[in-house]
């Protein structure tokens, strides 16, 4: 499977009182969190129907006297799923004028779907007398073609319910918010992660791994900032990084992006990508910038 990419429209997603109300249709495979991103949008106010038999979208759209947005989930589970009747749907929505129509695609890596229903032990819906790995290759076929009909991806590999609430917040923010920052640090061991606009390498600074006092605490505690920061590489790369993110911020709101988020890696993800972080964090909050953090590598509950 290819990197996620997350793109949304403030025109589309989170239109002024003016515009057309917005119809945000949730699909993807089993497990993915398609149901946890239909519960944010509900309590975002938007009206909320799931697991909607395909047949009978048409009605509900045509019925009109919304005045709300409204978010449908749509899935293989439907007795009339098809590939194809799926995507004649999202045709069929995103010409219509009562609405606007934004597809929103949660996606996970095969092993972490079946993971996943592994430890609920349920069956999966397109494999109920086969094991659960017939049912996720199955369904991500099923789904392919939709996918790369989706506005907007995000892939859950390695996000837990908090944070996926926080990714579908971000980007259907109410228009007018102010653009929102993600800051990531994460362990090269484990790779990049994903749904990342920027990444910095920060591996080149002092590790506080091989000072035994420093090695048992992270990046958020003062001692080992004081370490990282006393570094004679710190300043100069972190202004650098400052200065380039607060001059590429008003670009991406100019460019209708309602968040926008920056990795820092180092080889645990444990002391100095956590420094580099928490010290951007405060040097944007300062310049009035809204942002929120993700420790990948420091505990964290797991998605369903």
């Amino acid at each position: 499977m290819t990197p996620t990419e997350v793109h949304s429209s403030l025109e589309t997603v989170a239109p002024d009182s003016t515009a057309r109300p917005p119809l945000v249709l949730v699909t993807g495979p089993s497990g993915a969190g398609r149901t946890t991103a239909i519960n944010v949008l509900e309590d975002m106010n938007f009206e909320a129907i799931d697991n909607l038999p395909l047949r009978l979208v048409p009605g509900l759209v045509d019925a009109g006297g919304a005045d709300r947005p409204m978010v449908l989930g749509l899935d293989p589970r439907n007795r009339d799923f098809s590939t194809e009747a799926l995507l004649d749907v999202i045709d069929m929505l995103t010409s219509r004028q009562s609405f606007a129509t934004t597809v929103l695609y949660l996606d996970a890596e095969p092993e972490v779907l079946l993971r996943r229903f592994s430890e609920t032990r349920r069956r999966h819906p397109l494999s109920p007398a086969e094991s659960p790995e017939v049912g996720v290759t199955r369904e991500l076929d099923l789904m392919q073609p939709v996918r790369e009909q989706a506005d907007i991806v995000i892939d859950t590999t390695e996000l837990n319910v908090h944070q996926l609430r926080a990714e579908v917040e971000r980007i259907f923010a109410p228009a007018g918010r102010t653009l929102a920052v993600a800051l990531h640090s994460f362990s090269y061991k484990r790779g990049i992660p994903r749904n990342v606009d920027m990444v910095f390498d920060c591996r080149f600074l002092a590790n506080p791994y091989w000072v035994p006092e420093l090695r048992a605490f992270d990046g958020r505690e003062r001692q080992v900032q004081d370490y990282v920061l006393g570094d004679a590489k710190f300043q100069g790369f972190f202004d650098r990084v400052l200065d380039l993110t607060l001059s590429l911020l008003p670009a991406y709101r100019a460019e209708g992006k309602s968040h926008f988020s920056i990795a820092f890696g180092c080889t645990g993800g444990q002391h100095r990508s956590v420094t580099l972080a928490e010290t951007l964090a405060k040097a944007l909050a300062r310049e009035g910038q809204q942002v929120s953090i993700r420790h990948r590598e420091l505990p964290g509950q797991q998605l369903k």
